[in-house]
């Protein structure tokens, strides 16, 4: 398959999108309330960014997003290092680890509403939850997986137990950690649109949920292209400082 072929593709693949979109929404097929085409989901988002209520719901999730993804993930890095390096913390807390880490999110959304409300602090507690298991999971198999050989080097030439992990399984780890940090972006997008449904009085989701009750079909479509695009931006811009941050793998 020719290159040129393959850049066809990549720039066809967003207007074939949409123009199939346009196509089933004006066909007849499918009812054009329930199902708008393109053009009335942008009317609809550019509502929502002339009254300012856009800007507002971008800020209120993106925030949520990154306190929650930061606090997770720093927590994540910490613990995976240790229970990847030390048999006795991981052999404590991996069973509870393996145990909590299939419980989704929204499983928790009761409870969490019982203990935090609707406060802020609930909303970040769901996304550090999803994250958390992402993050420790790719750290605790990263550390796990540095090659021997590389330690015994560094133990014979009379390295200390931190400079081996800042120099040797940390930089070693990074790659696998990174996977582990990117798919995590997604997952706390996805944990915060349960974190906005069970009771916010901003974000995305929110005024996604506002526009089902208002039965808004538009602009509940538009909340779910600004939610993908803030979405993909941020996979996107991690995925640039990656390269650039792990140069070696």
């Amino acid at each position: 398959m020719s290159v040129a072929l393959e850049r066809a593709a990549l720039a066809l693949s967003v207007p074939l999108f949409l123009v199939l979109w346009h196509g089933l929404s004006t066909s007849g097929w499918v009812n054009p309330i329930l199902f708008p085409s393109p053009l009335v989901v942008l009317t609809a988002l550019l509502r929502q960014v002339q009254s300012g209520l856009l800007w507002r719901d971008l800020w209120a999730s993106a925030s949520r997003v990154v306190i929650g993804y930061s606090l997770g993930a720093t927590a994540a890095i910490v613990v995976g290092i240790f229970t990847g390096r030390n048999r006795l913390i991981g052999n404590l807390l991996v069973p509870i680890f393996q145990m909590l880490r299939p419980i989704p999110p929204v499983a928790l959304v009761p409870i969490i509403i019982l203990w935090f409300g609707l406060s802020e602090g609930g909303k970040w507690f769901l996304v550090v939850w999803g994250v958390f298991f992402a993050v420790w999971m790719s750290a605790h198999l990263g550390v796990q997986r540095v090659d021997p050989l590389l330690l015994r080097a560094a133990a014979s030439l009379g390295a200390r137990p931190r400079s081996v992990l800042l120099h040797v399984v940390l930089p070693a780890a990074l790659p696998t950690i990174f996977v582990g940090l990117r798919t995590a972006i997604g997952i706390s997008f996805y944990t915060l649109v349960a974190a906005e449904l069970a009771g916010a009085f901003a974000g995305v989701a929110y005024r996604i949920e506002l526009s089902h009750q208002n039965m808004q079909t538009a602009e509940m479509m538009s909340g779910l292209v600004a939610l993908g695009l803030l979405s993909a931006m941020a996979d996107k811009g991690f995925g640039l400082l990656a390269r650039r941050l792990v140069r070696w793998t």
